[in-house]
């Protein structure tokens, strides 16, 4: 099992560092000459036309965060379903921990961001924007201490950001929908209905789930509840373990997981955070970064986060609710617990959907988002880095 961890978190820390290379690009472009061509770029506009059946025109921002994170959510929605089922989430006293931090980690910022901003309807739309936690950001981070941190608390950052993209898909669901079209939503169930047959029968070939899979997030898409939400769907519908034609046991959950964990990590999520990222900062200056919004996004991510966390961690271990990580010290767990700061591609996703405009706070809610994760990126490795381990604990 700790070599699956390990070749998770190395594919994880890759992604990470391409994230950083990302935003920093986008950063550079959209503060440059070259700023025009950024954002026509992010504007320019693709058509899906079939006669006059279907017709879906966006720009390639919204073709982006409505479609291709579409597919990253679908491989959450895998990891969570292996893990519920058969991994580090199989069982209570698995779940215990992160589940209790994650519901930390998501109140408290959520209640920072809602003092600064209470009695402006507007702003409080944004308030789960601090909620969210970057998987890739945080174990990238922890790659570069390498043996210093236990495989104990590295499962458990892993099983914290399972619980904590869980709660993101919730409230995305329940908060940030458009005007519902009930003809859409119908044909949707009915796609949902056939993929849940397609289990029953345990149907194993991929292309099937895939073809209904496309057009659910059609319907999802015109129906006004968030097309992402179609990956979720699709992945719980696909069997963890069947019988192929051979009659030889497989997994099309762990198949599908593989195939597209490379096209998610090395190319969605990069190409998502370069045309989220680029914050135009001539718009931006400290009088206009002060303003509520910002201040609730900051502190929720910074302070909310880690106090979150590591208290929800800390009463859950005191009461006997859940067992502390092996070989792990209050320290490290804090540690940890500054990590989940890291919003970043989450935080800027949930911000796309709370504020379509973002020149109603001069890009400051997009700024606020980077200052918060890399604020809390380097605090948390600067403590893990020099805190000491448990001695006589072989990790």
């Amino acid at each position: 099992m700790q070599v699956l961890v390990k070749k998770y978190i190395r594919k994880e820390s890759t992604s990470g560092i391409i994230l950083i290379f990302a935003t920093i690009l986008a950063l550079l472009l959209n503060n440059s000459i070259f700023s025009e061509f950024y954002t026509s770029f992010l504007q320019t506009e693709i058509v899906f036309k079939v006669g006059h059946i279907l017709d879906i025109q966006k720009p390639l921002i919204l073709w982006i965060n409505d479609g291709l994170m579409a597919i990253f959510f679908l491989l959450i929605g895998l990891e969570i379903k292996r893990e519920l089922i058969a991994g580090h989430l199989s069982t209570p006293s698995k779940i215990a921990l992160p589940a209790i931090a994650a519901l930390g980690g998501m109140v408290v910022p959520a209640l920072i961001y809602f003092i600064f901003n209470y009695g402006d309807d507007y702003a409080l739309k944004g308030w789960a924007i601090p909620t969210a936690t970057d998987i890739a950001f945080a174990l990238g981070i922890l790659s570069l201490l390498g043996r210093r941190i236990p495989a104990s608390l590295k499962i458990f950052l892993m099983a914290l950001a399972i619980f904590d993209d869980l709660g993101a898909i919730l409230i995305i669901a329940l908060f940030y929908t458009n005007d519902l079209s009930f003809h859409a939503i119908s044909l949707a169930g009915i796609c949902i209905i056939l993929l849940i047959l397609l289990n029953r029968f345990k149907v194993t070939r991929l292309g099937f789930y895939i073809l209904l899979g496309v057009l659910l997030w059609i319907f999802v898409l015109k129906s006004g509840v968030h097309a992402t939400l179609a990956g979720i769907i699709v992945a719980f519908t696909i069997p963890l373990h069947a019988i192929d034609e051979k009659r030889k046991i497989i997994s099309p959950v762990k198949s599908l997981q593989h195939h597209i964990h490379y096209w998610v990590a090395f190319y969605i999520l990069p190409l998502f955070a370069f045309v989220n990222a680029g914050v135009d900062l001539s718009y931006t200056s400290l009088d206009k970064l002060s303003n509520p919004t910002s201040m609730g996004i900051i502190f929720g991510l910074f302070i909310g986060k880690q106090l979150g966390v590591f208290l929800f961690s800390y009463l859950a271990i005191k009461y006997n609710i859940a067992k502390f990580p092996r070989c792990t010290n209050w320290a490290q767990l804090y540690g940890v617990s500054v990590l989940t700061g890291i919003g970043f591609t989450m935080s800027l996703f949930i911000d796309s959907l709370a504020f379509e405009n973002s020149n109603v706070f001069f890009f400051t809610d997009k700024l606020a988002i980077l200052i918060g994760s890399f604020a809390s990126g380097i605090m948390g490795y600067l403590i893990l880095r020099f805190v000491k381990s448990r001695r006589g604990c072989s990790i």
